[in-house]
């Protein structure tokens, strides 16, 4: 008889040629060796299959899929499909598992049978591997609960996730009609039919880059999960707010902002190619900011 491992991981990757090495094998050095990595290249164009054949030429654990480009909904929903085991691990292509995230959520969900997913408080990384800050994710059910109900898929970190396979199949995995705000959209469909919690251990490594979702589609996200939080409000039976609040839609100051923090990280960590490529971006988006010229100057000089 087959052996049945005890958690799938689950991971898609598009075009993620950068960071997927990474990525892979921050799950291959778990201290928890008894799981199955199903990894689904989503139509990538670049080196990502290639690069993940590499690693599941060495490592047997890993399922390699290939699909044509649909995006991350189908390329999750189709390793769902694949996987085996009772608990799924979710797993991003740019972000980094540290070595016990999965024997310590392994462990918590045992001890824990009311809970059907568990993240944990991440790390938080530009995209060249500077370290930002760490995130002070709300530990309970009720408080995540509340932050998913703002529209704060955050409040689960999906990269961090595992989840009791029987509570996605009963929820019926992720829906398309929320392509970026989908981990919202799971998350408060999971909250109804189990508890939610995360670790107070930082088990992850977020990396926080141009290409992310909440870089690109900003303001496609932020409808679709006013709306996915509308549908919940209506399928609980519940009141909509009438002065409800969700996330809003960064601006070029917020942005800026944001790529001024990774110049400040990446100049610490003596990355000053980075430093300097963070601040021009934060120039060009403000350039009458003084704090923008500032980071400018210092990452020109390198320190």
């Amino acid at each position: 008889m087959p052996h049945i491992p005890a958690v799938s991981v689950v991971m898609g990757a598009y075009n993620a040629q950068r960071y997927v090495a990474e990525a892979i094998g921050g799950i291959l050095g778990q201290t928890f060796a008894d799981f199955e990595f199903i990894v689904v290249d989503d139509g990538s164009t670049d080196q990502t299959l290639s690069i993940i054949r590499e690693f599941a030429a060495r490592d047997p654990r890993m399922k390699v899929l290939q699909i044509p480009h649909g995006g991350i909904v189908d390329a999750a929903n189709v390793g769902l499909q694949q996987a085996q085991a009772e608990l799924i691990a979710r797993a991003d292509a740019d972000d980094v598992s540290l070595p016990q995230r999965f024997e310590k959520q392994v462990r918590y969900l045992a001890e824990n049978p009311e809970v059907i997913c568990v993240g944990s408080r991440l790390l938080l990384i530009e995209p060249y591997g500077a370290v930002v800050g760490e995130s002070r994710h709300k530990l309970t059910h009720d408080d995540i609960d509340a932050e998913l109900l703002q529209g704060s898929g955050w409040s689960m970190p999906q990269p961090a996730a595992m989840i009791r396979k029987a509570a996605i199949d009963k929820v019926g995995g992720y829906r398309n009609e929320y392509l970026w705000s989908e981990d919202l959209d799971l998350f408060l469909r999971l909250a109804e039919v189990g508890r939610l919690a995360n670790l107070p251990d930082i088990l992850v490594k977020y990396r926080n880059h141009p290409g992310s979702t909440n870089h690109r589609r900003p303001r496609i996200q932020a409808e679709l999960s006013r709306k996915c939080v509308i549908e919940t409000y209506q399928r609980r039976g519940l009141p909509v707010p009438p002065d409800m609040k969700l996330m809003s839609v960064a601006h070029h100051g917020e942005q800026a902002s944001r790529y001024l923090t990774w110049a400040w990280a990446a100049l610490k960590e003596k990355n000053v190619r980075g430093a300097r490529r963070h601040a021009l971006r934060a120039l060009r988006l403000e350039p009458f900011s003084l704090d923008s010229w500032r980071a400018t100057y210092c990452a020109l000089r390198g320190r």
